[in-house]
């Protein structure tokens, strides 16, 4: 008489497709979080372009605020540009000098 031990066919075959598919299913999760997720590939492209888009507003403010800074100067107590005053003063308050001939 010989007893035969194995377990039943269907038994494995159940656990292995449950096996599969839970495989499967981890493997798209994390898949999809690699691609789409908060530290994915796209997103780090768009924080990329957004860092580069920053980055040229930052120089531009920078560029235009060392401009005003100058002209802050020049127009200050210690430091007085007649020509940029002389600007000033026909752009603000519409002066013209007496040999000046104005045409409109």
């Amino acid at each position: 008489m010989s007893i035969s031990l194995s377990k039943p066919q269907s038994g494995l075959r159940f656990g292995g497709m449950v096996y599969f598919a839970l495989t499967a299913t981890l493997s798209v999760y994390f898949a999809f979080a690699a691609v789409q997720g908060d530290y994915g590939v796209l997103r780090q492209a768009q924080t990329a372009g957004e860092l580069q888009s920053l980055t040229a507003e930052r120089d531009g403010l920078m560029a235009e605020l060392t401009q005003l800074k100058n002209l802050t100067h020049r127009l200050s107590d210690d430091y007085l540009d007649i020509d940029l005053l002389d600007e000033q003063v026909r752009s603000v308050l519409g002066y013209i000098r007496a040999d000046e001939i104005v045409i409109r």
